[in-house]
C-alpha cells in the first residue's frame, strides 16, 4: 500500500497532527548511487523513501513520515516527538581512537548530520530499535 492510499483511510485530523510532527522532524537525504537520493528522519529512522532529485525525495520522504506517524496516531501509538522537542538531559561518555573519532566525524558530515554527537545518537537508536523490536518508537 502507498502513503497516498493512506490518506484516504485517515481522517483530516490524525493527517494534519502527522503533518505538523512530520514538519519538525530532522530529515536527512543523502546521495544513493542507484536511486538518487534517499531521505530519512532522524527521530524515525526506520520509514525511508527514495527520490531522482533532492527535492523530490523529501517530498517523497516527508510522504513516507506522514503515512507512518498518521498510521501509529490511528492505531493509539505514540509516534516520536521532533528531536527540537525533546529535552536531552542525560549524558553518555564515550572514549574513541582519534582514528575513530575522524572517521566518525566524516561519516557524520557526509550524512548531514549536525555533529557527531547526532550522528551517533541515530546510529545507536536505530541500533537499539533493531535489536529491541519491542521497543515503542
Amino acid at each position: 500500500m502507498e502513503p497516498k492510499d493512506l490518506k484516504k483511510i485517515l481522517t483530516p485530523p490524525v493527517l494534519r497532527k502527522a503533518e505538523k510532527l512530520v514538519d519538525g522532524y530532522k530529515i536527512v537525504i543523502e546521495p544513493h548511487k542507484e536511486a538518487g537520493f534517499v531521505g530519512s528522519a532522524v527521530e524515525f529512522p526506520t520509514a525511508f523513501a527514495r527520490g531522482k532529485t533532492r527535492e523530490g525525495c523529501l517530498e517523497a520522504t516527508k510522504e513516507v513520515l506522514t503515512a507512518a506517524v498518521a498510521t501509529m496516531i490511528h492505531l493509539g501509538g505514540t509516534p516520536p516527538a521532533p528531536a527540537s522537542a525533546q529535552l536531552r538531559t542525560a549524558q553518555v561518555n564515550v572514549r574513541l581512537t582519534p582514528t575513530e573519532k575522524d572517521l566518525m566525524s566524516r561519516a557524520a558530515a557526509d550524512s548531514g548530520f549536525k555533529g557527531l554527537g547526532d550522528f551517533l545518537r541515530a546510529a545507536a537508536i536505530t541500533s537499539v530499535k533493531s535489536a529491541f523490536k519491542h521497543l515503542p518508537s
